[in-house]
């Protein structure tokens, strides 16, 4: 078996359905299994829905954009409005406005996975009934009855015992299957989501307990650059890439590969492709054993909207173990993404992702013990395999407010 994933601007509309029709005629449909996210941007979409919601807790009126945007793909797709794709699609719509009626939870994280996942399954309804449609059966399966997770809503930690066991057992790897990315369920059966971006991961799930030959992830990019063309120029194409270092860029924040997605894949030596949907002959990028990358040239990344926060203790005593420890366990607590350390004698500097909106929380309780300094929306700029040449042009028009160096990677915290 082979695995594929397809995200959401592979799907983002009709044309782009029928594209994967195209990729599954060039590569073969067999044996296969394909995990697709959300239909283009409708996870954000659907995270208005949550807002709105929350807000009102009624029906919010953002929900019908949701709906006519799924609408006119099925009309593109179905001229014929009596096919059973319809029927289903507005099914998935009545399930979800059923919770939005009958929900009594105002926990942000509950409420979120219960209402985003629903992007996941209409996408897939509409993609496996489309291919039925087109003669090539597929299997579609519910990845909330395989996929078993904690409780950690919007970041939910796999039970890999139990999904395993759940996956080797009741998936037919002789079938063409067809299943959704980023969801899974509690020990409650509610839903669950893996983090954003999490259908990556949710493909090198499946592959693992599957013993996948490969999976493939299908981009809107030739494969892995060795930066992100939105921010960068000249972006290059990286032909090869060890797990070693893809875990390395996927630490760093490279968006291409999702930080969680390799582990799994790297444990069973299972080879991950990432490939172009737009030209899917093309070799694209392929991640496994060897040569650490190929071409070794610099790799460029960033994150955007982090907070750099600079401690010092009340008294200037020494920032010593007892200190970091109850920094870190506040960092643990607000579930703050520690992406960047500097210390020194008397001074403490990290580097933050505020993912979770609790910075104020977490800053109020720091100042119970440190003096704080904090700068919100700052950039984390990373290069991999750097030279003086790449250092320097991102150093270039920039107020550089932190930098650090080891062997092989250099940091930046600046401002925007």
């Amino acid at each position: 078996m082979k695995v594929f994933k397809f995200g959401g601007a592979s799907v983002k509309d009709a044309d782009g359905v029928k594209n994967l029709i195209k990729v599954l005629n060039e590569t073969g449909s067999e044996n296969k299994l394909i995990v697709i996210s959300a239909m283009g941007k409708t996870t954000n979409a659907l995270e208005v829905v949550v807002r709105d919601y929350l807000e009102t807790t009624k029906i919010p009126k953002s929900l019908d954009e949701v709906k006519n945007y799924h609408r006119a793909i099925l009309e593109e797709l179905f001229p014929n409005k009596e096919a059973q794709v319809y029927f289903k699609v507005e099914t998935l719509f009545t399930e979800l406005e059923n919770f939005l009626q009958h929900n009594k939870s105002h926990q942000y994280d509950f409420v979120y996975d219960q209402i985003v996942s629903f992007g996941e399954l209409i996408s897939t309804t509409i993609v496996s009934e489309y291919l039925n449609s087109q003669n090539i059966a597929s299997n579609w399966l519910d990845a909330r009855n395989y996929i078993k997770t904690d409780s950690t809503y919007r970041d939910a930690q796999v039970n890999w015992t139990k999904t395993q066991e759940l996956i080797q057992k009741d998936i037919d790897a002789d079938k063409l299957n067809i299943i959704q990315g980023f969801i899974g369920s509690d020990p409650n059966n509610f839903t669950t989501t893996l983090g954003r971006e999490g259908s990556d991961y949710s493909a090198a799930i499946m592959a693992y307990c599957l013993n996948a030959e490969n999976v493939t992830i299908w981009k809107d990019v030739p494969g892995v650059l060795n930066a992100d063309p939105r921010f960068f120029e000249k972006a290059q194409l990286l032909n090869h890439i060890s797990y070693e270092e893809a875990i390395e860029l996927a630490f760093y924040g490279a968006s291409v590969i999702h930080p969680k997605t390799l582990q799994p894949l790297q444990r069973k030596e299972i080879p991950l492709f990432v490939r172009s949907f737009i030209n899917p002959s093309e070799e694209g990028t392929a991640v496994s054993k060897g040569k650490s990358i190929f071409p070794e040239i610099p790799c460029f990344i960033v994150k955007k909207n982090q907070v750099l926060i600079s401690l010092s203790s009340l008294d200037f005593s020494f920032m010593v173990e007892e200190n970091i420890s109850e920094i870190f366990r506040l960092f643990h607590q607000y579930q703050m993404k520690v992406d960047l350390i500097q210390n020194s004698a008397i001074s403490f500097r990290v580097c933050v992702d505020n993912k979770f909106n609790q910075l104020e929380k977490l800053i109020q309780h720091l100042k119970a013990r440190f003096k704080v300094d904090y700068k919100t929306g700052v950039s984390l700029y990373t290069i991999r395999h750097f030279n003086e040449e790449a250092i320097n042009s991102l150093e270039k028009d920039k107020n550089v407010l932190l930098k650090q160096l080891t062997q092989n990677t250099v940091q930046l915290v600046a401002e925007n």
